[in-house]
């Protein structure tokens, strides 16, 4: 009798420990105003390290890179000349504006809401959030564009079955981010990383080269891993923390649908098949640019664009359904919803114009590279051996995220100095990759500085509109403390073993 009540114990100890981090988290400033401040200090640090004359030789090119101060006639220039561009050219503005006027237009007919309880509704509740953390997990298919796409549709699937939609945002925005390295499939994640670990290797040995199919395996495991992980943190930590929804809207479940929703399902569906039918036949017809130049979809043109291609299905989707029910008449009706959907993004475009300064700022100062280099020269000194050398370099990694959330560019700058050192310990690069990729996912949906954790807080405050910066860190800290010490549990399965982390590939050379 006694150990369930220990149990509770320690399980509402760490309750209160999340709601202490959303209690502080939520006291800081607008996410606008943190992100100005943030970058008033980079400008004050790159001062001090010029002071210094501070510098960095760039791992990869070999190339000396001093920190370049912003508070100079150079930075005040630079300040000047790419705030707009900063603003323009952030990458996630134009991604998340396109997949939102898809996912929007859908929205707002009806066709998302319908197609929930068609499915959903009518799916073992005890299944379902299992069912969103797989479809997050696989969903880096589509790259980066998961984090935008599953959060959002997750929150309406909880809503719509009486469950607190921040868990289901929870679920989605987590096992789309820390899980973003896993997958039943070879994709672009596994081909880019795989690149720069054979130019890394090439340092020691030319002959050796890591393929795509590398972390293949290991990946495989993780996706069932990690669902199960990420339903059960969900289940019995994130809800239990929430408690019941008590937003502005009352979930209706039971309300009557349009009398026509049935055909205009069937009618989406076919327009649906029709669209990738055509999809298809441009990928697969010879000669297809969509391909890449050996005839491969990794990487490719065909998934560099995939964000177009989304937005594409959905406007086809709801097209068809909203002619079918008769909310669409002409085209002024579908751009009038699609420009509702974005006015609903209004509050996360004006907070990405601040946060694309920072990034900019933190960039090309070179701060970020220079406590990459020597935070990576200092583990190197640290006196650990073997495999506790390996589980350090994990969490080095994981907390580089804090300064540095571009997995390739994090992987470009590690990987020409631990590559080449677990080498010469034996270490098989493949087996060094995927120690990085455990570390660089874990901690992705919790440092402000991954462009999609401010998509995600604007998304939370549609159903909470005192959320904060501290709520969404503190339901991401679950995730992310479990995903980061079941992964570094399986690498050691794997590594004491001997498993295959991909075809041929063991830890050691």
């Amino acid at each position: 009798m006694k150990e369930p009540k220990q149990n509770e114990e320690k399980r509402g100890f760490f309750i209160r420990f999340l709601n202490v981090v959303e209690k502080l988290g939520n006291r800081l400033p607008d996410p606008f105003m943190i992100f100005v401040y943030l970058a008033i200090a980079v400008m004050i640090a790159s001062f001090i390290f010029s002071l210094f004359n501070a510098s960095v030789v760039h791992p990869g090119t070999g190339e000396t890179l001093a920190i370049q101060n912003l508070l100079s006639w150079a930075g005040l220039q630079y300040i000047v000349t790419s705030m707009l561009e900063n603003f323009t050219g952030f990458a996630p503005l134009g991604t998340v504006l396109a997949i939102m006027l898809g996912i929007g237009l859908a929205e707002k007919v009806g066709l998302l809401e319908i197609a929930i309880r068609k499915t959903i509704l009518k799916a073992p509740r005890g299944l379902v959030t299992y069912a969103i953390a797989f479809v997050g997990i696989m969903g880096n298919i589509a790259s980066d564009a998961a984090q935008i796409l599953i959060p959002p549709l997750a929150a309406m699937v909880f809503y719509k079955i009486g469950r607190h939609p921040l868990a289901g945002l929870a679920v989605g925005f987590a096992s789309a981010g820390a899980g973003f390295t896993a997958n039943l499939l070879i994709v672009g994640t596994d081909a880019l990383l795989s690149g720069i670990s054979t130019e890394a290797a090439a340092i020691l040995n030319d002959q050796i080269v890591v393929t795509p199919a590398d972390n293949w395996y290991f990946n495989i495991v993780s996706v069932f891993v990690l669902t199960v992980v990420a339903a059960l943190v969900t289940e019995k930590i994130i809800e239990p923390k929430l408690g019941k929804y008590e937003g502005d809207s009352v979930i209706d479940v039971d309300a009557e649908e349009h009398p026509k929703a049935n055909k205009g399902l069937r009618n989406a569906g076919l327009a649906a098949l029709a669209y990738l039918a055509v999809l298809a036949l441009l990928i697969f017809l010879p000669g297809s640019s969509l391909r890449n130049e050996e005839g491969g979809l990794i990487p490719s043109p065909f998934l560099t664009g995939i964000v177009p291609v989304i937005l594409g299905l959905f406007v086809v989707l709801a097209v068809a359904y909203g002619k079918t029910v008769g909310v669409i008449k002409s085209s002024k009706d579908a751009v009038g919803y699609m420009s509702e959907s974005i006015k609903d993004m209004s509050g996360f475009i004006v907070l990405i114009f601040a946060a694309s300064q920072f990034i900019a700022y933190f960039t090309w100062t070179n701060i970020g590279t220079w406590v990459a280099v020597n935070g990576a020269e200092l583990l190197t000194q640290i006196n650990f051996t073997g495999i506790y050398l390996i589980i350090g370099y994990i969490l080095f990694t994981s907390m580089l995220n804090f300064l540095i959330s571009s997995g390739s560019a994090k992987w470009a700058l590690e990987a020409p100095v631990f590559v080449p050192l677990f080498m010469q310990l034996g270490y098989h690069p493949a087996f060094t990759q995927m120690a990085y990729r455990i570390g660089d996912s874990s901690t992705n949906i919790v440092t402000p500085l991954n462009p999609y954790f401010i998509v995600v807080l604007s998304f939370l405050r549609e159903y909470d509109k005192k959320a904060g910066m501290g709520t969404l860190i503190s339901l991401m800290i679950p995730y992310t403390l479990s995903f980061l010490v079941v992964w570094i549990i399986m690498f050691l399965i794997f590594f004491y073993t001997g498993l295959q982390f991909g075809p041929g590939i063991t830890p050691f050379l």
